[in-house]
């Protein structure tokens, strides 16, 4: 799901594009699982998953990129400037919190 890049962390995701809320939900297949209310179209959805990763990693939306995916559920993104093993604890917590 992490994996590293010279400008920082890739992280795969794989988006749900008009659900009923925003919420990061778990990991599958090695990819975080992000739903977000809009719809896939004029990338209305990747700015939307963007900050939900932002809101939900606790960090700045301006730290996210999108590298791969612009047209696809399957997406990476490349974050700058956070620590690796951070990133992975907070993942962590997340997806914990989607169990309980």
């Amino acid at each position: 799901m992490l994996s590293p890049h010279p400008e920082g962390i890739v992280l795969a995701v794989r988006a749900y594009a008009g659900a009923k809320r925003n919420e990061v939900r778990g990991v599958s297949e090695e990819q975080l699982r992000v739903f977000v209310t809009q719809a896939p179209e004029k990338g209305k959805a990747n700015k939307a998953i963007r900050k939900q990763l932002a809101d939900s990693l606790d960090i700045k939306a301006s730290q996210i990129e999108l590298l791969v995916g612009e047209t696809s559920p399957q997406k990476k993104f490349l974050i700058r400037n956070v620590d690796e093993q951070v990133l992975r604890d907070t993942i962590y917590q997340l997806t914990q919190e989607d169990r309980e």
